[in-house]
């Protein structure tokens, strides 16, 4: 009897893992292909500017790095909102998600302000912080200029999204990146070449495009807003007051903003200590970032669904099943990290044919290709655990505080020892760089099996 009872819980067990991954696949499979669509857009950028030159193509890669700074601070605060929302749609309360949005709002759009006035006033200075070269200063300020406004559009659909994503709607949100992805790759095209009349307008082509394209997907935004039932997108929600939201939201969203911004600004530094190198390091660079950026997108969503279910289950209060939800995603991030390792070393031969660099580029895009594809597995680890599980949990200051340490008391510091003191080969230099990740694997896994990340963060009556 024990026995027939014990192979029938196994039985029972085994479907409801079967389930968990199958729904978890679901959600998964569609932040994939928003994130492919991000990085499509990416490498379109760079194939189109390969074509026009390799100053426009570094310029542009550096110039973007800004922009890269930006979705960081979007990535933070759409975080934060998430981590907030994904427990309260566990537990049913709506309108609390409609104070979160408006809250979330406003940090985009003051953000974006600064970001916009910085790309308006000071275009020069911005681009002096990555590299010393006219031509490339100059280039890169061409693409300051004409892509501002896009700032505004995107902070306004980040924060939309961020909703979307929190209650599982990631399939409408896909749907509209898509949209938006073709007819970017159509205006750069129309706007780099000149076709159908209009002049060639080489990088400043690629910024209009995405400038256009982020107002596009703006419109789109209001389009599923209006037929929306559950989550809408209001101007009104920003004047819905609740100072119990607001104290948890920047007790809990600010190191996760903090968190990303400080990963984004470092990260930023490495692209300038890179580029203080030479043009050649950064275009070899470029190219080897649109690379990565494919072979990640599985490990990213992970992240993004791991964070999401693990909060609507504590949300629900269910603290021993969000345990072992997270355990899955562990599992389920170490075959993504395989993939994407896997990816780079078969995609370098197709890689290495179609960049149009120097001897001495070529050269470094081969190495930093082999680095990257060991270096995958360390990302999709670090970021499941930081930016999903530990996040879905409530805990967003250990991530600030182990990234900051890690990237700027290690990467900065091993970066510009190696690049300027020691004076090591590039390619040295870019591999000490890329053991950041690897570096905080023994501080990450050991707070993973503490769990003193599990905790329900919601309250009663939190408007008003």
């Amino acid at each position: 009897m024990l026995a027939v009872e014990k192979k029938r819980e196994n039985s029972d067990n085994g479907r409801m893992d079967r389930q968990f991954y199958r729904d978890s696949f679901k959600m998964i499979l569609p932040i994939v292909m928003q994130n492919i669509f991000s990085a499509l857009m990416g490498s379109a950028d760079v194939v189109m500017l390969n074509a026009v030159s390799q100053n426009a193509l570094a310029a542009g890669s550096l110039a973007t790095q800004y922009t890269g700074i930006l979705f960081m601070f979007f990535f933070g605060i759409g975080s934060g909102a998430i981590l907030l929302a994904a427990q309260y749609f566990g537990k049913g309360d709506m309108k609390a998600i409609e104070a979160i949005e408006g809250i979330a709002l406003k940090c985009s759009l003051f953000v974006a302000l600064i970001f916009f006035a910085g790309a308006s006033f000071f275009p020069h200075a911005l681009m002096r912080v990555y590299t010393a070269e006219p031509a490339l200063i100059e280039e890169g300020v061409k693409y300051l200029r004409a892509v501002r406004f896009s700032y505004l559009f995107w902070a306004i659909s980040s924060a939309y999204f961020s909703m979307l994503r929190s209650i599982g709607r990631v399939t409408v949100a896909t749907a509209a990146n898509g949209a938006v992805f073709f007819l970017n790759i159509a205006l750069n095209a129309v706007f780099i070449f000149g076709l159908f009349g209009c002049r060639r307008m080489g990088i400043e082509g690629v910024a209009l495009a995405t400038s256009i394209a982020q107002g596009a997907q703006l419109a789109g935004c209001l389009v599923i807003s209006f037929f929306s039932r559950d989550i809408k997108l209001k101007a009104s929600f920003m004047l819905i007051k609740s100072r119990v939201l607001a104290k948890d939201f920047f007790r809990m969203s600010v190191p996760a903003l903090l968190n990303d911004v400080s990963w984004g600004l470092a990260f930023s530094v490495y692209v300038a200590i890179m580029g203080r190198l030479g043009s050649d390091v950064v275009a070899a660079n470029s190219i080897v970032c649109v690379v990565r950026n494919f072979a990640t997108v599985f490990c990213y969503a992970v992240a993004s669904a791991g964070g999401i279910i693990v909060g609507n289950i504590i949300g629900a209060g269910k603290l021993a099943e969000a345990e072992t939800a997270a355990r899955k995603f562990m599992r389920i991030t170490v075959i993504a990290g395989l993939f994407g390792g896997l990816l780079v070393l078969v995609s370098m031969p197709l890689v290495l044919r179609f960049a149009q660099l120097s001897d001495t580029a070529m050269g470094y895009l081969r190495s930093m290709l082999y680095i990257n594809s060991y270096y995958i597995m360390g990302t999709a680890v670090n970021t499941t655990l930081i930016a999903g599980i530990f996040r879905a949990g409530g805990n967003t200051k250990f991530g600030l505080v182990c990234d900051t340490v890690d990237m700027w008391g290690y990467g900065v510091v091993a970066g510009c020892v190696t690049a300027f003191v020691l004076k090591l080969p590039v390619v040295w230099v870019y591999f000490f760089l890329c053991l950041d990740e690897f570096v905080k694997w023994p501080w990450v896994l050991s707070f993973y099996r503490s769990k003193k990340w599990l905790r329900n963060i919601t309250r009663e009556h939190v408007l008003g």
